[in-house]
């Protein structure tokens, strides 16, 4: 009978939850439009849990263009109270409008910064932060980095960036390897890094 994987304690154990944790995060991310979607996510987390977030995946990429920030940065007044309706997705007007906003704004950035992995992996000088975390509760909820970030993109136009929105963004496209140190993707991960 094969060992079981030690994951990190808020993989829990649902399927998707862990999927998402073996496969996705911390892992260095440089798309584009994955860090949209990312952004866009964790905005829509806020006050939620993200496997609330992770159930309605799915229809956040059919309802908001594989979030394509070009097309979701168009969307009209009365796409935006359409998508109002949609159960599928996290139904709070301001999380909803603010994805167009965060579009327009991230179009800019792509613009000024040859492209927005770019401006955001000079945040880490193009290489991860590795923690070393023992237990779950010794993570920040947000670090001096996150706060400036979050400034940073304050002034830059974007909404639902706070500090912890940011930290939480930072660890699930990979500028921090959270992964406390007896889960088997610490190591995994910390590889993919330097590889």
């Amino acid at each position: 009978m094969s060992k079981q994987k030690t994951r990190c304690t808020w993989a829990g154990s649902d399927p998707l939850y862990q999927s998402y944790h073996d496969t996705e995060w911390s892992v260095p991310c440089f798309d584009d439009q994955r860090l949209f979607e990312f952004l866009i996510l964790e905005g829509a987390q806020a006050g939620l849990a993200w496997i609330t977030i992770l159930r309605k995946r799915a229809n956040y990429l059919k309802n908001f263009d594989d979030f394509d920030p070009r097309k979701v940065a168009r969307y009209s007044q009365k796409r935006i109270e359409k998508l109002l309706q949609d159960p599928g997705i996290v139904r709070n007007r301001l999380k909803v409008e603010s994805t167009v906003t965060n579009a327009k704004a991230y179009l800019l950035m792509q613009e000024k910064h040859g492209s927005f992995s770019d401006y955001l992996w000079n945040y880490v000088d193009g290489e991860p932060i590795i923690n070393h975390w023992r237990a779950i509760n010794q993570v920040p909820a947000s670090t001096p980095l996150s706060d400036q970030l979050s400034k940073d993109l304050k002034k830059a136009g974007f909404r639902f960036v706070g500090a912890t929105i940011c930290y939480a963004y930072m660890q699930a496209v990979g500028m921090v390897n959270d992964h406390t140190t007896d889960c088997f993707r610490h190591s995994e991960v910390k590889q993919l890094h330097h590889g």
